[in-house]
């Protein structure tokens, strides 16, 4: 069935990631909270919450982490709160979220109290692995604009020592007319229009579009498919289908981090409607950059996923017993591309599509994500980025559930 409407989308920024640093994160909530308008009810609610997700990181886990990071459409803003760990984990999370299940060095506050402050709370845990939790905080009443669970969730690391990370992703709905927009276009375009300046990365680094050889590292290895898929002619269908891009600029730090904004710049104001014909845009934008590794994919109401990739970004449709690879073809977008092709695959039932950057290991298996299939995206990203990210560089993973 097509749906009437275009899928909730919803975009990350402002990421922020903490580590055995509490009071830190309690302050950065504050922050945001007053910064987007949360109101001083709401915020003090967000800081309580984060407060006891952080707590209980300090005091149970081997290895945790907290995320806070502003999301937004084109209404509204809100905070959403990830915290990832290795630890002891959970055998019965019902019994958790109970009132009077505090753990001892807590604000006593317990996971109920923050189930009932939060507008939504997802967790995942499995005894011996860890705890994976997600809450979002919007504005008080909610507003109508951001009721459900977003289509597409994905989570961005930096290298260890850095600030900001030369990885990003981006999702976009296209409803086949010009309104076809991301949840924040309305903001880039009126940077834009207030004469907000364009670097020129070429003059920056000393090297001139179309001249610059890849780095040593750049990728070149593709991917193999777990089976041929066809191409075909990139048709997109008559309903609203979701468009996701996944990039990593090349190397680290904030160059990459300058590739990879100008790629979600360009993919956001794009109203290309087909992958290939996104990623061709997108290239036009690196120019003088230092290039990148950019997948795109399309959902289809119908099940159909297009798909076109370039350079070193893994893409699979997963389901709790298949990965399938779609096949990326070897370049650096900005600089050196190959004649582009689109692949179709449908997705399977229950199934979604996960990109990811070789920030991540490729050694995971479809069984890695089978318990966390049925949670928000936003989570299965962070369980695959626990499970298979890597330190020793830039780090995102990008999840889409099927537009339908």
């Amino acid at each position: 069935m097509i749906p009437c409407s275009p899928p909730l989308l919803v975009d990350g920024e402002d990421v922020s990631w903490f580590r055995d640093q509490p009071e830190a994160a309690r302050g950065a909530a504050a922050a945001l909270g007053r910064r987007i308008g949360l109101g001083e009810e709401r915020t003090a609610q967000l800081v309580l919450a984060v407060a006891e997700m952080a707590a209980n990181l300090t005091q149970h886990a081997v290895d945790g982490a907290l995320l806070l990071r502003v999301l937004r459409n084109q209404a509204v803003a809100g905070v959403e709160v990830i915290a990832v760990d290795h630890g002891p984990g959970m055998s019965d999370v019902p019994a958790a979220l109970r009132d009077g299940m505090s753990t001892a060095g807590t604000l006593g506050i317990g996971l109920g109290a923050v189930q009932r402050l939060a507008d939504s709370l997802a967790i995942h845990s499995q005894p011996g692995l860890g705890t994976l939790q997600l809450a979002r905080f919007w504005p008080r009443p909610l507003p109508a604009s951001v009721t459900g669970e977003p289509a597409v969730g994905g989570i961005t690391r930096p290298i260890g020592g850095e600030q900001v990370c030369g990885d990003a992703w981006a999702a976009r709905t296209d409803t086949g007319g010009s309104n076809s927009r991301s949840a924040t276009d309305h903001n880039t375009a009126r940077s834009r229009d207030n004469g907000t300046p364009r670097h020129d990365w070429a003059a920056l680094t000393g090297t001139q579009p179309g001249r610059q050889e890849p780095p040593a590292h750049a990728p070149h290895r593709l991917p193999v498919a777990a089976r041929t898929l066809p191409v075909h002619a990139a048709v997109p269908g008559s309903g609203p289908g979701i468009l996701v891009m996944s990039c990593d600029g090349l190397g680290h730090g904030p160059l990459a981090a300058a590739a990879a904004q100008a790629a979600v710049h360009a993919f956001r104001t794009s109203t290309a409607r087909t992958p290939e014909q996104a990623i061709q845009h997108v290239h036009r934008a690196l120019r003088g950059t230092r290039g990148a590794a950019v997948a795109i994919a399309r959902l289809e109401p119908d099940g159909r996923v297009l798909f076109c990739g370039v350079g070193n970004v893994t893409a699979a449709l997963v389901t709790a017993t298949t990965r399938t690879l779609l096949l990326s073809q070897p370049g650096i977008v900005g600089h050196q591309m190959h004649q582009l092709r689109t692949y179709e695959q449908q997705l399977p039932a229950h199934g979604v599509l996960a990109m990811h950057s070789d920030g991540l290991s490729e050694r995971w298996k479809a069984s890695d994500l089978a318990g966390l299939l049925h949670h928000p995206p936003a989570l299965i990203a962070a369980g695959l980025l626990r499970h298979a990210g890597t330190r020793r560089d830039d780090a995102s993973v990008v999840i889409a559930k099927a537009a339908r």
